[in-house]
């Protein structure tokens, strides 16, 4: 039924948690799994010239936390039995990044974890998983945070 399925992680629990929603998909349909890590390479734009860290910091780590992300769940699936391709993305918003890469990799499931924000912390937050859902014409299977 689903031939590619895409999974966008970010390290968290709820994302490992659709890493697992995905073999088992992956299994019973013999899919083929694609795990991305969307990296905004400009977040400071607009924000001013003080910041925390400088834009070759701040690529630095990101790049570290998306590389420690995607060995995660690389080793998960390998234990799994399920062969992975996996990618680093920029995009200037992260569900921009997870669609471009949806088409890019022919995908026709996404399936992504949901932290299940609300009320002010989802406004300030925002919800990556709202606004694929919002711009997506792909079959998207959200994973709820257990917690």
């Amino acid at each position: 039924m689903f031939k590619h399925i895409l999974v966008p992680v970010d390290g968290s629990p709820t994302s490992l948690a659709a890493i697992d929603k995905a073999i088992g998909l992956s299994k019973s349909f013999g899919s083929t799994v694609t795990a991305i890590y969307v990296i905004d390479p400009y977040p400071f734009t607009g924000v001013g010239a003080d910041f925390a860290y400088g834009q070759d910091q701040y690529l630095s780590a990101a790049k570290a936390e998306a590389s420690a992300a995607i060995d995660a769940v690389s080793a998960r699936l390998a234990e799994a039995g399920i062969p992975v391709d996996t990618r680093v993305v920029e995009s200037h918003a992260v569900w921009r990044g997870i669609l471009e890469a949806s088409e890019a990799v022919g995908a026709d499931l996404v399936v992504m974890g949901s932290h299940g924000r609300r009320g002010l912390e989802k406004l300030v937050l925002g919800s990556v998983t709202q606004s694929v859902l919002s711009h997506t014409k792909l079959t998207t299977l959200v994973v709820r945070d257990a917690s």
